[in-house]
C-alpha cells in the first residue's frame, strides 16, 4: 500500500460514517408505515438505504421515489417523525471516538460534510458527541449536494486549506465521487451502510473495514513510516 501526502485536516459523511443513525431513521418510516395501518419494514431492508436519507428510506419501505405522487407527502411525515426522536438509538461507530482524538493529538483538523439538511446536523452533532467538529457542511449550505464537490469545496475553505491538503471519508459511491472531483484522497468506509453498491469498485484511494485502519494510515503517512507501502 502506498503511503498518501499526509493530510492537514480529515472530512468526514456523517450517516453511515461517523455515525450509525439508521435505527432512528428506520423507526421514523416505519412509524409512518405504522399511522397507515401497515406492518413494519425490516430493519435488514431499510439500514443499507440510511446513507441516502428520506429518499433512500421511502423508497425501501414505500417503494416510491422522488417524482413519483405521494412521495412529497411522505418525505414531510417522515422529516417530522425523525425531527422528534433522531438521537434515541444513534450512536458513533466503533472506534470512531479513538479515531477523532488520533487525529486531534496529532494536531489536525476534522469536520462534517452531509448530505443531510441542516435542520437535522446542527441538533443532532451535539447530542452524539460531535459538536467539536472544526467545521459542518450540510446539505443545503451549498447550492449543490454531493457528488458534487461543492460541498467539500466550501469545508477545506472554512478551514483555510487547499482540498489537496484534506482527506474524505464516506460510506456511499457519490461521497467518493464528490472527493474525487474536489481532488481530495478518498477513503471508503466498509464500516458503514455502504448501498446497492459494493465500495470495491467505488475507485477510491483506500477501503477500509474499520476507522482504526483509517487512523493507522494516517499516523503512517504523519510519521513516513513505510511499513504499509507493501
Amino acid at each position: 500500500m502506498t503511503l498518501p501526502t499526509p493530510p492537514r485536516a480529515i472530512l468526514f459523511d456523517l450517516d453511515g460514517t461517523l455515525a450509525d443513525t439508521a435505527p432512528d431513521l428506520a423507526a421514523a418510516v416505519n412509524l409512518l408505515r405504522a399511522e397507515r395501518g401497515l406492518a413494519p419494514t425490516a430493519y435488514e431492508l431499510l439500514r443499507p438505504t440510511a446513507s441516502a436519507g428520506a429518499r433512500g428510506m421511502i423508497g425501501a419501505a414505500f417503494g416510491l421515489k422522488p417524482e413519483d405522487e405521494g412521495f412529497v407527502e411522505l418525505r414531510d411525515g417522515f422529516f417530522h417523525n425523525y425531527q422528534a426522536a433522531m438521537a434515541v438509538h444513534s450512536t458513533l461507530f466503533p472506534g470512531i471516538v479513538e479515531l477523532l482524538a488520533g487525529i486531534e493529538q496529532a494536531g489536525l483538523q476534522w469536520g462534517i460534510v452531509t448530505n443531510k439538511p441542516s435542520r437535522f446536523t446542527d441538533p443532532l452533532l451535539p447530542l452524539i458527541g460531535l459538536a467539536h467538529a472544526a467545521c459542518v457542511v450540510s446539505g443545503d449550505t451549498t447550492a449543490h449536494a454531493k457528488p458534487h464537490p461543492a460541498p467539500l469545496l466550501e469545508a477545506a475553505g472554512r478551514l483555510g486549506l487547499a482540498p489537496e491538503q484534506c482527506w474524505y471519508v464516506g460510506d456511499d459511491l457519490r461521497d467518493i465521487q464528490a472527493g474525487k472531483a474536489a481532488a481530495m484522497k478518498t477513503i471508503a468506509c466498509g464500516w458503514g451502510y455502504c448501498g446497492p453498491v459494493e465500495p470495491q469498485g467505488w475507485q477510491a484511494d483506500y477501503l477500509f473495514d474499520s476507522p482504526l485502519e483509517l487512523l493507522v494510515l494516517m499516523q503512517h503517512s504523519l510519521t513516513g513510516n513505510t511499513e504499509l507501502a507493501a
